[in-house]
């Protein structure tokens, strides 16, 4: 009799369910998650370029073994944060990108270091690998571009009126976006 029950609000139910917007709402946050994978693979493509670059800037530069513990061990640090979209909110997110940034930091005083050593920079294996690193950068930008356009078009997707109130009944809740760095707002001082 239970079953029945059931059955009967579910055929009733039916129509109403898929004009509410209950599957674009899945589709959407669907999106979200394989966009989040995405921006996952693109810094697990620049984590796994560090090892080769750390090498190769060894050979040239011994005496900077600091910066290159700094190094290995902020890629140490950002790798060991696994985020799945699921767990996706403000905290986590902040967690994840603070990692991240620990990393370009240590990148950057590598950078620094190796652009004393002109051997170094004419090196085919560190050119290259300096290219992959630079073309890595940029699709990491691109793809968290793609990560909050489609954050944005399910959050604003959920928020509407009627769909707001199905959002609420299933738990579609909002998600968080990437946002910029402290202090990215300000000019970067540039020394010689």
């Amino acid at each position: 009799m239970r079953k029945m029950k059931w059955i009967i609000l579910v055929t009733i139910l039916m129509p109403f369910l898929s004009s509410c917007g209950y599957n674009t709402m899945v589709e959407l946050e669907e999106n979200i998650d394989a966009q989040w994978a995405q921006v996952e693979n693109v810094y697990q493509r620049r984590a796994d370029l560090i090892p080769n670059l750390v090498n190769t800037v060894k050979g040239y530069a011994e005496h900077e073994k600091e910066t290159l513990q700094a190094v290995i061990e902020a890629r140490s640090k950002a790798t060991s944060i696994n985020l799945s979209a699921d767990q996706l909110n403000e905290q986590n997110l902040q967690n994840f990108q603070q990692a991240q940034k620990g990393l370009s930091s240590a990148l950057s005083r590598l950078m620094v270091v190796m652009e004393r050593y002109p051997d170094l920079k004419a090196n085919q294996n560190f050119r290259d690998l300096q290219a992959q690193l630079e073309g890595t950068e940029n699709r990491i930008a691109v793809e968290r571009r793609k990560f909050n356009e489609a954050t944005r078009a399910y959050n604003s997707y959920i928020r509407k009126f009627p769909r707001n109130m199905i959002a609420g009944m299933f738990d579609f809740e909002r998600k968080p976006y990437f946002e910029a760095e402290e202090g990215a707002d300000e000019v970067p001082e540039v020394q010689f």
